[in-house]
């Protein structure tokens, strides 16, 4: 049987081939318009990327090489007796093209054991920090730290045929990819846990074994959680931050140590990835403020009224694409419902989905008024009994490796240039409106 690196150069050899093609022969395409808007409003819709392993619609959601999450939770394989599926089988599907067997995904897992022995040095540059420093900020300097093991950075130091790139590349994606989840583990274990670690266990799924050394590993239901959560986490397009400066740094040829810890700098934004944090604490907040844990839909009305009329935004509320429910909200939502027989806090959330669009419609000016994945994630691990909500955005990153490290894969063996937009002054800007207006 093919190994995932075997399978891998055999279809992005061809892959790579008809890409140079099609700009060769098709290079001279206009693809289409932007407006002045779009330049000063982040870049929004403006196509300028690449992205292999999944793509965004503002109706449909996501969908992950053409399948759905629905679709995703009914055919990617499962743990014995499982219901969700294995964050693995997702990897080999960004990566490859086509849905694994169970065989391909048990390969995995195996493969990702066998590589995830993290480093002493690496444990020591964690334990010289304050307990007190922000789990994000341990997890990108932990991964830092970690870039002394990249091949990719050594073999380029040598000297190595550029059509060579992918396959070191791709060493370092499955070690870092093997090690992840035991450096998430031990940042719990040391800034909520008394520095009382727990050595992974080989023979366990990824997403079990992560469990298992966060602490959770005897809860079923935590387990089937994090499976389900690597998962719809894992990508998002490539134009969000954490995806997008994946592609920008990984253009300079930096190796993947150094581009994903710099997108783990982007996902740790409260616009990003802190958005998950940010969500569960306001829903403390407004617990506290309401004196009840189980508010009725009138009282999160006022209170959500009263967030917006002091500045402030609702989170997990709105989406730059999507236009409609995020289908990632809707698979926790069914999580819990399979799952969970009673939750205050996650019936609050359903409350909140009940409320929040209304408002916000009412509004006249907001685009999206339904819930995001952040909406409904911290109240699933509140409930299994994670409430260290500052943690919340390194399990998001641990999940959102697969999809950017399979895309830094993808981009290696398509050869993809060092990203160079042009940038204007706004001096340039209004002198190009005037003279347009002047020729019109």
């Amino acid at each position: 049987m093919d190994t995932l690196k075997d399978k891998f150069f055999e279809v992005a050899k061809p892959a790579s081939i008809e890409m140079r093609n099609l700009v060769k022969e098709n290079g001279d395409m206009v693809m289409g318009q932007y407006t002045l808007e779009q330049v000063f409003s982040g870049m929004k819709g403006i196509i300028g990327l690449i992205t292999e392993t999944s793509l965004l619609d503002a109706e449909e959601g996501i969908r992950f090489r053409g399948y759905t999450i629905p679709e995703l939770r009914e055919k990617l394989p499962k743990a014995e007796n499982g219901v969700e599926p294995l964050p693995e089988g997702l990897f080999y599907l960004m990566l490859i093209g086509e849905l694994p067997t169970v065989e391909n995904v048990r390969a995995i897992s195996a493969d990702w054991a066998r590589r995830a022995v993290v480093p002493n040095h690496v444990f020591k540059v964690l334990d010289s920090l304050p307990k007190s420093t922000h789990p994000m900020t341990q997890f990108t300097i932990a991964i830092n730290a970690l870039q002394t093991e990249s091949e990719f950075a050594k073999a380029y130091a040598k000297g190595m045929n550029k059509a060579d790139y992918w396959d070191y590349a791709y060493e370092d994606v499955m070690n870092l990819i093997g090690r992840l989840p035991r450096i998430a583990a031990y940042i719990y274990r040391r800034t909520y846990k008394n520095d009382e670690h727990i050595e992974p266990n080989p023979k366990l799924d990824w997403g079990a074994n992560f469990a298992h050394m966060l602490g959770f590993g005897e809860v079923d239901g935590f387990k089937r959680l994090m499976r389900l959560y690597l998962t719809i986490h894992a990508d998002h397009e490539g134009g969000n931050v954490s995806a997008h400066t994946t592609h920008l740094v990984g253009s300079a040829l930096s190796d993947p140590y150094l581009a994903f810890a710099a997108s783990m700098n982007g996902l740790a934004g409260p616009l990003h990835g802190l958005a998950n944090q940010e969500v569960i604490k306001w829903i403390f907040e407004m617990q506290d403020a309401l004196g009840t844990k189980n508010p009725s839909e009138e009282q999160i009305a006022d209170y959500v009224n009263k967030t917006l009329k002091e500045g402030k935004v609702v989170p997990g509320y709105g989406h730059a694409v999507l236009r409609k429910t995020d289908p990632r909200y809707t698979a926790q939502m069914e999580f819990a419902k399979r799952n969970i027989e009673h939750d205050d806090t996650i019936e609050t959330v359903w409350r909140i989905y009940k409320v929040v669009p209304p408002i916000l419609e009412s509004l006249g000016k907001v685009k999206n008024p339904w819930p995001n994945v952040d909406a409904h994630s911290g109240s699933l691990l509140v409930h299994y009994g994670m409430v260290e909500y500052d943690f919340y955005t390194v399990m998001f990153g641990v999940s959102r490796a697969l999809g950017v490290l399979a895309s830094y894969l993808w981009d290696r063996a398509y050869g993809m240039p060092i990203e160079r937009p042009k940038s204007v002054t706004s001096e340039w800007m209004k002198n190009k409106i005037n003279s347009a207006k002047a020729n019109a």
